[in-house]
């Protein structure tokens, strides 16, 4: 592995950044260029240049400290103030050692039950820290801590990792792992690709050959625990049993870095830049900002899905603006004869850890890595939920399938009638277009107003004839959202207080290209790796696959489809993250009618 201190070309490092305050949300939605003053340096991993930057340093946090003793905590005891009490008494070992193939040594917490036995473990991989950390739910400054309340944490698991008050007193050991590279853990902290998962899966055989172990070791957690288990599972260590990936990229490329093509810098600067550890950090802004075509490096960040074939509980949501499509992804692709699917209605961290889903999970576990038969099988396939903005939604409802086997898909049209701009199902003779200005966010939109009750379930598909006025590029984004029979815009709720507008999808016009072969009407697949620029009155062909999205209109609601030039979504996380920065100049036109078959397809669901 060659190291230099070689810094990039400073002119590829400048993008658009907020100033992140300790909640990550101290800044305005405004945007500005900023210059990042990080000394970067380049390490080549299997023939690939990769940018790293120092790690935070944070020398009074618990985790530079080693601690490697063992103690008992209390059953009843708390360890956080109005957090869940113990349920049991929990034997506790600190910074345990544990050496990867490669000589590198990582710390772990593990809290296991005070019993002589042996116990299937559960590992939660991340680099956020065993204890404390750089992340936390309290540190987003939401009045109801993103809807989760106190007591369903109980101060000692990592962020996004499951709660050992709970799991401990059912029977499992909880392992709490510094990654490479993160706290006290030697080495430098990786971003997916081969060295992650590698050392995960190390982890997992050194968890599964324990005394205290039965040999079954189960995967859990959400967001990055999450994607962690897409790239880990397809490893395939012997001594893994189960996992229960809770919102997780399985393409980091497609799914976060760059979706649509257009990158996006903002998000993860907040991320990786508060990593803290004595050594580097994969610097993936910089790699966004250097590499942003899908290239060799974002090829390595693609989990080999379908190699993988233990039992999977997957849950997703429709409004998760990072992890949804390659949730979805990971649910349809992996080889899992026993693989169950839940769709919820909130956010990632409430639906984790609100009680009855732990229950669930752990009947889950309990199956998979205790082999208690338990009736688990009998649980449907599928288990969704249908967004109902400015009404009540549905949840858990049984499907056999996912897409549904039911669904039709249909085509809303543009157009225009009477001057203003329409979805009809037949499409419009006569060519027409409209235009924007490109500083325009709320650009063009055209509506449908429903007689009927009607749902949308599954993939959305927007076909586009586009050409740009005054630019050789163009940054669209596309939304479809609801407006009630009062014309008021109804967004998705997904905690107290934030909303989520709807099924969305976006794209780098000069990234059209399509494989023909890996496509479907619903789901284009675009490789993004061969640029191809608008000439001047050039009107070219695109489609922007929509994530997938389970969402009702009422009688007389209308749904709205609006296409602009600035992304819409705010993160509920971050509502002060200003939007992704775009390439967009000028104008853009959207062409429809006659020669031009501009048309959204939709999942209709009959009978809804």
């Amino acid at each position: 592995m060659a190291v230099s201190g070689r810094r990039p070309d400073p002119e590829s490092m400048a993008f658009h950044c907020p100033k992140i305050g300790p909640a990550m949300g101290a800044s305005s939605r405004k945007t500005g260029t900023i210059w990042r003053k990080i000394m970067n340096i380049i390490k080549n991993l299997d023939g690939i240049d990769v940018i790293f930057r120092k790690a935070v340093v944070d020398e009074n946090s618990a985790n530079y400290r080693v601690d490697e003793r063992s103690f008992i905590l209390k059953k009843g005891s708390t360890h956080r103030e109005g957090g869940m009490p113990l349920q049991s008494d929990v034997l506790v070992e600190r910074d345990v050692a544990v050496t990867l193939r490669d000589g590198v040594t990582i710390r772990a917490d593990l809290y296991r039950p005070v019993e002589e036995g042996q116990y299937p473990a559960i590992i939660g991989w991340s680099p956020y820290g065993k204890r404390g950390g750089a992340l936390n739910n309290d540190l987003f400054g939401h009045p109801t801590r993103m809807d989760v309340p106190v007591e369903w944490e109980d101060g000692l698991n990592k962020f996004e990792a499951p709660t050992p008050a709970y799991w401990v007193a059912h029977g499992y050991v909880i392992i709490a792992p510094d990654s490479r590279g993160a706290g006290n853990s030697e080495g430098d902290i990786h971003a997916w690709g081969r060295q992650e998962p590698e050392d995960e899966y190390d982890l997992i055989e050194w968890a599964g050959q324990q005394a205290w172990s039965n040999g079954k070791i189960g995967l859990t957690g959400n967001s990055m625990l999450a994607m962690s288990q897409w790239f880990v599972a397809a490893l395939r260590p012997p001594h893994l049993a189960a996992i229960a990936p809770w919102e997780g990229a399985s393409d980091i490329y497609r799914d976060t870095a760059c979706r649509g093509g257009i990158p996006e810098f903002i998000f993860s600067e907040g991320i990786f830049g508060r990593l803290c550890g004595h050594g580097l950090v994969e610097d993936i802004p910089a790699m966004t900002a250097t590499h942003p075509l899908l290239d060799d490096y974002w090829k390595t960040k693609i989990s080999g899905l379908e190699n993988i074939d233990v039992p999977a509980y997957v849950v997703a949501s429709w409004t998760n603006l990072l992890h949804t499509g390659g949730t979805f992804r990971g649910w349809s692709s992996i080889s899992s004869t026993e693989k169950w699917l839940r769709v919820n209605n909130t956010h990632e961290w409430t639906d984790y850890f609100n009680p009855e889903n732990v229950d669930d999970l752990r009947r889950f576990f309990d199956r998979y890595l205790k082999d208690i038969d338990n009736g688990w099988e009998a649980t449907p396939r599928v288990r969704l939920s249908v967004m109902d903005p400015g009404n009540r939604d549905t949840v858990n409802r049984s499907e056999v399938a996912f897409p549904l086997k039911r669904q039709v898909t249909k085509a809303l049209h543009l157009g225009l009638k009477d001057g203003k701009p329409v979805l009809t199902h037949e499409s419009q003779r006569e060519p027409g277009s409209l235009s924007y200005d490109v500083a325009d966010k709320e650009g063009v939109a055209f509506s449908i107003t429903f007689d009927e009750l009607t749902e949308l379930t599954g993939f959305f598909n927007l076909k586009l004839w586009v050409e740009a006025e005054g630019h050789d590029d163009m940054d669209l984004f596309a939304f479809v959202r609801k407006r009630d029979s009062n014309g008021k815009v109804q967004g998705c709720h997904v905690v107290t207080d934030r909303t989520h507008v709807g099924p969305n999808g976006r794209l780098r016009v000069s990234l059209r290209a399509m494989d023909p072969e890996r496509s479907t009407a619903l789901e284009p697949f675009l490789p993004f790796d061969s640029p191809a620029k608008l000439k001047a009155g050039e009107i070219v062909p695109v489609e922007i696959g929509f994530w997938p999205y389970g969402i009702r209109w009422q009688p007389g609601e209308t749904l709205e489809l609006v296409m602009t030039g600035t992304d819409l979504l705010i993160r509920p996380e971050f509502p002060q993250l200003p939007p992704i920065p775009t390439l967009n100049k000028g104008r853009h036109i959207i062409h429809f009618g006659g020669e031009y078959g501009s048309k959204l397809l939709v999942p209709y669901i009959p009978g809804a």
